[in-house]
């Protein structure tokens, strides 16, 4: 996994390749795909998931739509691509990388002028630009997260935030991990993130990779271990951050900055740039996916279905954390600190520049 990216295009096969996550960490299996409408159902589906993968996976799946296009030139390719890229931004609504993603390819081609060869070949380009960019910008994040982290802390850490979040490295998990590698002696309390068990699952394989300390423990049991004063520190990432600072990140959050800020210990939002969404001015504002009730209710103990036969069940996958709750956001550009209207304007203007 150390020289592994989550997401790749194969130049030999020009097919998008992909860790399937779903099958972590009994089985490690790369799939291949080979049509915008199949990555697309990729993500949905969350074998890539994490707002920078797919974000890279929507920008591949465009330099895929492009190749796929019957599209003689390039006036009707743009418009067989515009619609490629609404599909895609439909496939998971609340992480804006994706849509980011879409809109900064489309950006560059709305206006291109040349044959449709050069329009493809433009548009893998910037994909891969794109996906490289991400793994720069996650070991920047990395750097500027870690001075965060001391020697001897414990730290509960939500969902995955890793390498397989990203195109490689990861946000808040690649804190931590870099912190590691720094020396420092840290131990990380990996909460399970249910209803998918991301943290269980993807998070604890991660950490068996880096050779860091942990421990997997449910979601409920962090506001224990707070109180018990064998917490420092809580990381997570985010899938959009609005421009007060509220931040959407994966169900569970809003409850473990609640736990964390009533015990006095900091938690820190790691995102890169390309998560904040400064076009919305506050948290109630993103929209939040609600996910198949399956994935809650078919849970199984000793072989038998926990829930009654007729039970219903809600499942959001996504909570908004408000911005009160947060004691920083790392991002490439630096940490970003409350009042989080001036602090994250001035680094998302940084990262323009």
């Amino acid at each position: 996994m150390r020289n592994m990216r989550t997401i790749f295009w194969d130049y030999e096969t020009n097919q998008v390749n992909m860790i399937d996550q779903r099958l972590l960490p009994e089985t490690f299996k790369i799939v291949a795909y080979q049509s915008c409408v199949d990555i697309a159902q990729a993500i949905k589906d969350m074998v890539i998931r994490g707002a920078p993968a797919i974000g890279a996976a929507a920008a591949f799946g465009l330099a895929m739509a492009a190749r796929e296009s019957k599209a003689t030139d390039s006036k009707n390719l743009i418009s067989d691509l515009l619609a490629s890229g609404s599909f895609l931004k439909r496939s998971r609504p609340t992480a804006v990388n994706l849509a980011w993603a879409v809109d900064r390819i489309t950006n560059k081609i709305i206006k291109f002028e040349g044959s449709c060869d050069d329009l493809r070949q433009a548009i893998l380009i910037e994909a891969q630009k794109l996906a490289d960019e991400d793994v720069a910008i996650n070991r920047r994040m990395a750097s500027h997260g870690a001075d965060l982290i001391a020697d001897g802390d414990t730290i509960v850490h939500h969902c995955n935030t890793g390498a397989l979040a990203t195109v490689d490295w990861g946000t808040a998990l690649g804190v931590i991990r870099t912190a590691w590698e720094q020396g420092k002696k840290i131990h990380v309390l990996v909460d399970e993130t249910r209803p998918r068990l991301q943290g269980a699952r993807l998070t604890a394989w991660e950490l068996e990779q880096y050779g860091i300390p942990y421990e997997i423990i449910t979601d409920n049991m962090s506001g224990f271990f707070m109180r018990a004063g064998k917490v420092q520190k809580v990381f997570f990432g985010a899938d959009r951050v609005t421009a007060n600072g509220d931040v959407a990140n994966k169900i569970g959050t809003y409850m473990l900055a609640l736990a964390a800020r009533d015990n006095g210990i900091p938690a820190y939002s790691v995102v890169p740039t390309s998560t904040i969404d400064l076009n919305l001015l506050h948290g109630d504002l993103i929209p939040i996916e609600e996910r198949t009730a399956d994935e809650v209710l078919n849970i199984q103990l000793a072989g038998e279905r926990v829930t009654p036969k007729n039970a219903k069940a809600r499942n959001p996958a996504f909570d908004v954390t408000p911005a009160r709750l947060i004691s920083g956001i790392v991002t490439e550009n630096g940490v970003a600190y409350p009042p989080y209207k001036e602090s994250l304007a001035k680094l998302f203007t940084a990262s323009i520049d």
